[in-house]
């Protein structure tokens, strides 16, 4: 394959590259709305022939637009929506049920789990976990292993999960993971919790599946884009919080300047991960700006890529999800 890719590598040149690989794949993605990651990547492979572009986010208005547009502009690729609030282990489980009950499409080849929220204020799920674990980590976990089943058929499945550099800020809270019920709550800590959980997730599949299944999952830190995911915040003032959360923790990137990436550029690492061939050799990795991270020169923390806390986190989540996947 041609390559190699780096931070300049865009979406028109892995699809291009990717072509072949893309066709005829079902795909589904969550966080799928206009002006984000999920949209651009759905929208960006749509070019490429993929057998079925399933789409799924909370808002149904905003799904209903984005298949429009695709449809409108690749009109032989079909087009499926799945409404689901990853914050409510009740609604992931009925979304799970919907679309295990499609037997018209009873392969999934790819999941993209790249929905998320980030930095928002202290708030409980309906569960009564924090939302930036809940919505980032626990719905994510269980949709994907409610659906395996889909996925397993697949020759070669693969699962991504939209992660960030952003676990930095904290490893897995074990025992406090929902900060004191607040009273020690930062948001900014709360989302690098859910980060390393994206993290240890894929590596727990890998380990798990990889071999079962032939499954390969992956990691990625997609850069710093302006999105949607940060519309609610001020950054004028909350730079200087994320500034002041790494300085407390000795990270580097508080004294640093945050290079923004424009989307065609961030939703690159997506489809890398998504399709990319070579990365079998390195199944579970993390994956930044079009490379398996390197923890010498790119930001890993050690806590986001142990798989003895990888096993503690899958069994924390199998208790406060409810349920056992036992692979």
């Amino acid at each position: 394959m041609p390559g190699p890719y780096n931070t300049d590598t865009t979406t028109d040149d892995l699809v291009s590259d990717y072509t072949s690989l893309i066709k005829g794949k079902v795909v589904l993605t969550t966080g799928v709305s206009a002006k984000s990651l999920g949209g651009f990547f759905v929208q960006s492979i749509a070019a490429a022939n993929p057998e079925c572009l399933i789409l799924a986010a909370r808002n149904a208005e905003k799904l209903a637009q984005m298949a429009a547009e695709i449809t409108a502009a690749y009109p032989t690729v079909k087009v499926r929506t799945l409404q689901v609030d990853l914050a409510s282990l009740q609604c992931v489980r009925a979304a799970a049920t919907e679309l295990n009950g499609w037997d018209d499409l009873p392969v999934i080849d790819v999941l993209v789990n790249n929905a998320g929220i980030m930095a928002v204020e202290y708030q409980l799920s309906p569960e009564g976990f924090e939302s930036h674990l809940a919505t980032n980590h626990l719905g994510p976990f269980l949709f994907t292993n409610l659906i395996m089943n889909k996925l397993a058929a697949a020759k070669e499945p693969r699962i991504v999960v939209v992660s960030s550099d952003g676990h930095r800020l904290s490893p897995v809270r074990f025992d406090d993971y929902n900060f004191d019920q607040g009273k020690t709550y930062n948001k900014w800590y709360a989302y690098g919790q859910s980060k390393t959980a994206n993290m240890l997730f894929t590596i727990s599949l890998a380990r798990r599946l990889g071999i079962k299944y032939k499954l390969q999952a992956f990691s990625l830190h997609p850069g710093v884009i302006w999105t949607n995911l940060g519309s609610h915040l001020d950054w004028d003032t909350e730079f200087d919080g994320l500034r002041n959360a790494d300085k407390i923790l000795g990270n580097a990137e508080g004294w640093r300047e945050f290079k923004i990436k424009p989307l065609e550029r961030g939703a690159a690492t997506h489809i890398y991960a998504a399709f990319d061939p070579s990365l079998k050799a390195n199944n579970g990795a993390y994956l930044i700006d079009c490379h398996v991270a390197d923890p010498l020169v790119d930001t890993v923390k050690p806590w986001a890529t142990s798989s003895f806390e990888a096993e503690r986190l899958w069994r924390l989540s199998e208790k406060l999800v409810g349920q056992e996947f036992s692979y």
